[in-house]
């Protein structure tokens, strides 16, 4: 699939499952989704007055988390689908943190914001769904200040048999049974399998963060490697 039609194909994808897309979360994720959040926000380490911009915030459950952590500082939601950020608009409101929370529609490969604009630059289950992987990384690193964090939270590949086996006949079998049934979406949700399938691996996305001259790389495996979080710096000889 080329760049174009990829992202024509997950823009619709996610225009339509936007209102059912939280419950799928908790089903796609065991649930575990929250968990995952948590730690990757202990991990974060978030400062009072801090900025940050959640790319691919969907709904906006982590850019909301990041906004209550900072407390003062200025956060971005961007997504290019506006049914989600129709979703996540509500939540913001309902929060009362539409003074904090700017949302806005979006491309993550071409972010509209000067260089060394954030102290993080967020990404949760949303790189797998873009044309270019290395591109948003790019692109996340550029808008972080030096010293600023680069973290990606996203579903990953399971090494350990036989979980492994369990797990990927649930991704590619029951799942996309299961959107049918709920989300009344079979053919979007065949999609995730197929977009988990050209994913880099845990070890290999740490490699891309290198690649493209992040410092301290640290790659988590989670709930038996099902999800991995990664975190890289940018230098602070890198303004």
């Amino acid at each position: 699939m080329d760049v174009q039609s990829k992202e024509t194909h997950v823009q619709s994808v996610f225009q339509k499952i936007a209102p059912v897309y939280d419950l799928m979360n908790d089903l796609l994720s065991f649930r575990r989704h929250k968990a995952w959040r948590k730690f990757t926000m202990k991990q974060m380490n978030v400062q009072p007055g801090d900025t940050g911009i959640d790319l691919c915030c969907g709904t906006c459950d982590w850019t909301i988390a990041i906004a209550q952590a900072s407390g003062s500082g200025r956060i971005v939601g961007l997504d290019f689908s506006s049914n989600m950020l129709e979703v996540g608009k509500k939540k913001v409101e309902k929060q009362q943190l539409d003074k904090q929370i700017q949302l806005v529609h979006g491309n993550a490969m071409e972010l509209p914001f000067a260089d060394n604009s954030f102290d993080y630059a967020t990404i949760g289950f949303g790189l797998r769904n873009v044309p270019d992987y290395t591109r948003v990384l790019q692109e996340m690193k550029r808008v972080v200040k030096p010293g600023g964090q680069v973290v990606c939270l996203e579903l990953s590949k399971p090494t350990w048999q036989p979980f492994k086996s369990i797990y990927y006949f649930y991704f590619q079998r029951v799942l996309p049974m299961i959107g049918k049934l709920v989300a009344k979406s079979h053919e979007q949700y065949k999609w995730l399998p197929e977009s988990l399938k050209a994913f880099p691996g845990r070890d290999q996305l740490a490699d891309m963060y290198r690649e493209i001259g992040l410092k301290d790389v640290k790659a988590f495996p989670l709930t038996g490697g099902i999800a991995a979080l990664h975190i890289g710096v940018k230098g602070t000889d890198q303004a």
